[in-house]
């Protein structure tokens, strides 16, 4: 069993009001708009990161992580992007990724609204964790608890903190 923390779009900031949530947690999970590596740097203190870059994302952070990333977590297969849409809306060339790949969880980011959707047409589970950050036209900043054990997503919880 492992204890994810999914976030996204941190935008050169992060709430230190996340880290309580990170101290239990066995991997962090970044879906990208990271904007500085120090970001990366301070959630590394608390447990092992997989991230992808986005748009925002310079050539130090591109050069650490890749566009899409896959990776199993227990038995689960995960496909993490930052543009990549969601069920019914998927970003081009996407869809046809998930076809050929069949990940049992795809996760993007970008459009800083907290979407969790079964795309039932693909069999996938769809996570976008919101938005961290400060940048950016979300009105409250989000991140996903969940843990994975064997096949199963469990205790999914939305974390959610007041914009300042």
């Amino acid at each position: 069993m492992k204890k994810i923390i999914l976030l996204s779009d941190s935008h050169n900031s992060i709430d230190e009001r996340v880290f309580p949530h990170l101290n239990s947690c066995d991997e962090i999970w970044h879906a990208g708009d990271i904007g500085k590596i120090e970001i990366i740097d301070v959630l590394k203190k608390y447990a092992p990161v997989r991230a992808v870059w986005g748009n925002i994302d310079n050539h130090i952070i591109r050069k650490e992580f890749l566009k899409t990333t896959y990776f199993k977590c227990e038995e689960i297969k995960v496909m993490m992007t930052h543009i990549g849409g969601y069920p019914g809306k998927y970003e081009k060339g996407i869809k046809q990724i998930i076809k050929n790949k069949k990940p049992d969880l795809f996760i993007s980011g970008h459009s800083h609204i907290l979407k969790i959707m079964h795309d039932k047409e693909l069999n996938t589970l769809h996570m976008n964790p919101g938005a961290i950050g400060n940048y950016g036209w979300h009105k409250v900043k989000t991140i996903l608890s969940f843990t994975v054990e064997k096949k199963k997503i469990k205790k999914l919880k939305v974390i959610e903190f007041s914009r300042n």
